[in-house]
């Protein structure tokens, strides 16, 4: 049994020990996910912005290669809003496949 005197140096270690456990379990953990979704966002932000600025240009693309006229226009209109869908089902098809070999823990 502990003297009373090694009471307060005990006291001591096991609050140091407890703040490195704490901060090696927990605040690691996290700063390694917050930096690992961070580069997510970001990446999503660019590819977000890179469809946008793809679909902008096959819209202009349509406008120029179809005839002028009113109806022309819708119809660009429709072969863009067509290639977004089918651009969007590609990328949900693909994110709905067997994700066999994916690592959740790799970080």
């Amino acid at each position: 049994m502990a003297d009373f005197q090694e009471i307060p140096q005990l006291t001591k270690d096991l609050v140091d020990m407890s703040k490195e456990y704490l901060r090696q379990e927990t605040i690691e953990p996290a700063k390694k996910l917050g930096k690992a979704a961070g580069m997510g966002v970001g990446g999503a932000a660019l590819f977000s912005l890179g469809a946008f600025l793809a679909l902008l240009g096959v819209y202009a693309l349509m406008k120029m290669v179809l005839p002028d006229g009113e109806w022309y226009v819708v119809l660009a209109r429709v072969i863009t809003a067509v290639v977004a869908v089918a651009g969007a089902g590609l990328v949900a098809w693909r994110m709905s496949g067997d994700e066999q070999g994916v690592e959740v823990d790799d970080f």
